[in-house]
């Protein structure tokens, strides 16, 4: 098994699976609310021009994220398929 890492590590492209929300509650609540939840699977689609905030394509919308709120969440990353 691989190991978990900050989402706010992940570069543009790449597709993880989240494993841990860290943080509590307002923004706890906030996560769950956009459907942040452990088990989802998160694409990371591009970066602001001045890199923060990004935006995370998950349960079939996009969402912009701060990188110290995207630091609570830990994800495993899923292995790239080439077709």
């Amino acid at each position: 098994m691989t190991d978990s890492i900050q989402l706010h590590l992940l570069q543009p492209g790449q597709r993880a699976t989240i494993t841990r929300i860290n943080g509590a509650g307002a923004l706890r609540r906030r996560f769950v609310e956009m459907g942040i939840v452990r088990g989802e699977t998160i694409l990371i689609e591009r970066n602001a021009p001045l890199g923060d905030p990004v935006e995370y394509f998950i349960k079939g919308y996009h969402l912009a994220l701060r990188r110290e709120e995207a630091a609570q969440i830990e994800v495993t990353l899923l292995e790239e398929s080439h077709a």
